[in-house]
């Protein structure tokens, strides 16, 4: 347990991913590693067991500007990541595992990303949330591509215990945010019916543009879901298209969101959706049925160049002449 002062470091696992346990302990009252540092890189850790008193510790406590976590595995620990406001940082996590943490009030996370610059969160697997979200953001910008958010299944065996999550994704206070090519689960045991929620808290980040395209959404719960749900200070429509709507629920609260070419069904055809082979089979609903989205207000391409490939990892998406609707196409290899 200690606090990372130097900047401009990188501490990487070698011969091997390095297993930490902190037995519930912690350095500053805070977390297992404080990283006051800027421009500070991890790699190839596995992290667990972090507690606090106040209940709010952390694997990685974020205190400095600029952070990049790569390949690891942070699980069981009151928070994954905490990271404070920081208007000059940008976060990037890639590669990455995070599974059952939380406390259990809801105020714990898998990953806490304060009001920082930007974050981008690409090709990981956040799972089970203890009560908690599987990510919640407060950036101004946020890049949420090819990702895998979900939780265990009854009956199911994982690299964690099951958790019963808020929600999958969380940006409560708006800001540009691009939710591209993403498997996102919700379990039948859950502790809030919304998936993706975005300017529920007060829309105070400068952008308030959400893109959510290609992006294959699951929800297991047969009593209640809404795919997406956007807060009253969200006067910008959100677009959602070429996405999967799997399972009963609202599409999004917001009345003026556009929505093109997605593919709504109670049990949409997968090949195996069981153990999450969700490449479309045969259906000219789905199939080369998606449509061109173009770049966003700021220029940024909107159309999915990868696919998630399990455990947190990617590949790359078939360039056919038409997209598929959803985060694989029908014609590439299996995830």
């Amino acid at each position: 347990m200690c606090g990372v002062y130097a900047s401009n470091l990188t501490i990487r696992g070698v011969n091997g991913r390095p297993r930490i346990d902190a037995a519930g302990r912690n350095a500053m009252g805070k977390a297992i590693w404080v990283i006051v540092g800027n421009n500070v890189l991890i790699a190839n850790v596995e992290m667990y067991g972090a507690k606090v008193p106040d209940r709010n510790g952390a694997a990685l406590r974020l205190e400095g500007a600029g952070f990049t976590l790569l390949n690891s595995f942070l699980h069981d620990n009151e928070n994954g990541i905490l990271s404070g406001a920081n208007a000059a940082s940008d976060i990037v996590i890639e590669g990455t595992e995070f599974g059952r943490n939380g406390y259990g009030t809801g105020q714990t996370h898998n990953l806490y990303i304060g009001t920082v610059r930007s974050l981008m969160f690409r090709r990981n697997f956040s799972h089970d949330a203890h009560v908690g979200h599987n990510l919640k953001s407060r950036a101004q910008t946020n890049y949420i591509l090819y990702n895998r958010f979900s939780s265990l299944r009854p009956g199911e065996t994982g690299s964690t215990a099951a958790g019963q999550p808020s929600y999958e994704i969380d940006l409560p206070n708006a800001g540009t945010s691009y939710v591209i090519g993403n498997v996102i689960q919700q379990p039948a045991a859950n502790q809030n019916g919304a998936m993706l929620a975005y300017g529920e808290e007060g829309a105070s980040n400068a952008g308030h543009d959400l893109y959510v395209v290609n992006n294959t959404f699951l929800n297991d719960d047969p009593a209640r879901g809404v795919f997406v749900m956007v807060g009253s200070g969200v006067t910008k429509p959100v677009l959602l298209q070429n996405n999967i709507f799997s399972g009963i629920g609202t599409l999004s609260t917001q009345a003026s969101t556009v929505a093109r070419t997605n593919y709504r069904s109670v049990a949409p055809g997968f090949v195996n959706r069981a153990t999450y082979d969700l490449r479309p089979t045969p259906s000219p609903l789905v199939v080369n049925a998606g449509t061109d989205p173009g770049v966003s207000a700021t220029g940024f391409v909107l159309k999915p160049v990868a696919q998630y490939k399990h455990v947190a990892f990617w590949i790359g998406r078939p360039v056919n002449s038409e997209l598929d609707i959803g985060a694989y196409e029908a014609n590439s290899l299996a995830p």
